[in-house]
């Protein structure tokens, strides 16, 4: 690499957004501007890659999947967990092209504003804060469940104040805190979707007390597919439905990564390589837990459908599964690694919620005072709201955790299906606009495959989910108005909030050739060749072993 910093940051120079420092005369020390606004990009590739696991896995893979085993059996399962991660990895393409090639604070939802309409990303933003903020104490209540399985005196109350203390610590004084501490609490939700897996494959074929191959035998008896509300052919097809809505819970992860991405250091390189990953993640994990779901218990099994039918398993399936077979020491070793898995997911939804609320700050769409960051880049007012929303877990000790559970989950469950709506529709006006501005898109630092076509297929695919997946409730006999508005709540409210801002402020939709394809990317860029520019020239300040190690790379 020549030793004259790049047009980008000769640019950047111009814009007064990089300053050379003079204490070195050899080598030239950099200093970019990481963000426009106050964030830090502290977060490392090894920390991205763990997140990109924290966050997308959580309760629901290890707890809640038994009501989707319930309400269609494993073949229905398996079937619909791969058709969604199917679904998902086409979103996720779309995602990943936008986020690398635009990695700012807020991601999706600012790019909703920017690209498609103001309102929209209005509505966006809002739908994303309030996701993130009440899948908190979906976290929290489902971790007072888990809990109950060694003693069901432990106070509900103690263990929200906890959990809260603990968020707060964590988010409140740096984000490579964050980031250390997701990297870890991942590491164990990678040991437990390991330790589940081998105790499937060891007991499948004979492994166990009883030394009984069962193999696949709960897919002859009771079978491959459950007939659900109705019999014959329609009842499985409605099977197949309660599997589908059971997936489209279970299954995330792009948006996560995409909240980091204005706080990942080198992001066009490390981003890139962790939202590849998430193809394979989906395969494994998603599609590779519903098949071990389905294996290892029936669907009709009388412990798994009582935990079903309360809203939420009272326990792990694997876990049941192993009492069943006798095994002692395993049960309490998976329960413990599903306390610090569902403790890790409901760190990642304050992270998120956080940096949501104050990338709408940002756009003016929220109070300026949520803009106001601490020397370290945490948007400390962000986060005084965002740890409220754990209190909302003490509503479970009262009402129950199961039904507190149920609500929030369904509520949250229809929001999450809107973020990926919103990824989806961004994305098409993106591609459109690189078409009309005259940009190729083989010069971006990532180009999806099959585009715009995945966002179309994946956008009208989770429309239909979305506006379906409460149907039961409308069926005769199941009307039950508590649970059909929060399947619908989120479905009503995002029109409403997309119409306030667009009546309020008077806005249109972003016309393809007006679409701010420069934005951030100035800074982005120079950042991008500063940082590169570093690694290979040192400055004094670097450490002796960090020169030693350059000085060997240019030989």
């Amino acid at each position: 690499m020549s030793q004259t910093p790049s047009r980008a940051i000769d640019d950047a120079y111009n814009e007064k957004k990089v300053t050379p420092n003079a204490e070195d005369s050899d080598v030239r020390s950099i200093e970019v501007v990481e963000n426009v606004d106050h964030l830090k990009r502290h977060l490392s590739n090894r920390q991205i890659q763990m997140i990109a696991i924290g966050g997308a896995i959580g309760t629901a893979l290890f707890v809640s999947i038994s009501s989707g085993l319930t309400q269609g059996g494993p073949g229905s399962l398996l079937l619909a967990y791969a058709i969604f991660s199917g679904i998902m990895a086409m979103v996720n393409n779309s995602m990943t092209e936008m986020a690398v090639f635009m990695p700012i604070s807020g991601s999706f939802i600012r790019f909703a504003g920017k690209w498609v309409d103001e309102a929209f990303g209005f509505m966006a933003g809002w739908n994303f804060f309030l996701y993130e903020a009440a899948m908190i104490p979906f976290e929290i209540s489902a971790l007072n469940l888990v809990l109950t399985f060694w003693r069901d005196d432990i106070p509900a109350w103690a263990v929200c104040i906890v959990c809260a203390i603990l968020y707060s610590i964590i988010n409140l004084f740096a984000v490579k805190y964050y980031g250390e501490a997701e990297f870890w609490l991942s590491g164990g939700k990678l040991f437990l979707i390991a330790l589940v897996f081998s105790f499937t494959f060891v007991t499948m074929v004979g492994g166990n007390p009883q030394h009984d191959p069962y193999g696949f035998r709960y897919w002859r008896d009771p079978g491959s597919f459950a007939e659900y509300i109705t019999t014959a052919d329609l009842g499985r097809f409605e099977g197949f439905l309660g599997a589908l809505w059971s997936a489209a819970f279970t299954i995330c992860g792009p948006e996560y990564l995409a909240m980091v991405a204005g706080e990942t250091e080198h992001p066009r390189v490390i981003l890139k390589r962790a939202f590849k990953t998430l193809y394979w993640r989906f395969g494994v994990f998603f599609i590779g837990g519903a098949l071990c779901v389905g294996i290892i218990i029936p669907y009709n099994d009388p412990t798994l459908i009582s935990n079903a039918d309360a809203g939420t398993a009272n326990g792990s399936p694997y876990v049941i599964a192993m009492n069943n077979m006798g095994i002692s020491f395993l049960p309490n070793l998976t329960n413990a690694l599903l306390v610090s898995s569902i403790f890790s997911a409901g760190n990642a939804y304050v992270y998120c919620a956080m940096r949501s609320l104050y990338s709408l700050a940002l756009e003016g769409q929220a109070p300026a005072v949520f803009k106001k960051c601490t020397k370290n880049g945490i948007p400390w007012t962000c986060f005084l709201v965002t740890v409220c929303f754990s209190l909302l877990s003490l509503l479970s000790v009262s009402n129950g955790s199961a039904q507190a559970v149920t609500w929030l989950g369904d509520l949250t469950q229809a929001a999450q299906l809107i973020n990926y709506i919103v990824m989806c529709v961004t994305y098409v006006f993106f591609h459109r606009a690189l078409y009309v501005q005259g940009i190729d898109r083989s010069t971006l630092p990532y180009t999806g495959w099959g585009q715009p076509y995945c966002a179309y297929i994946a956008g009208v695919s989770i429309l239909v989910i979305l506006i379906c997946y409460g149907y039961v409730y409308l069926l005769p006999g199941y009307w039950n108005i508590g649970s059909f508005f929060s399947c619908y709540t989120m479905v009503f409210l995002a029109p409403l909030t997309y119409t306030f801002w667009k009546v309020f402020k008077k806005t249109k939709l972003v016309t393809f050739a007006e679409a701010d394809l420069v934005w951030d990317k100035l800074t982005i860029d120079a950042y991008e060749e500063a940082y590169e520019y570093e690694k290979s020239f040192p400055s004094p300040r670097d450490s002796f072993w960090n020169r030693i190690s350059s000085k060997l790379k240019m030989g």
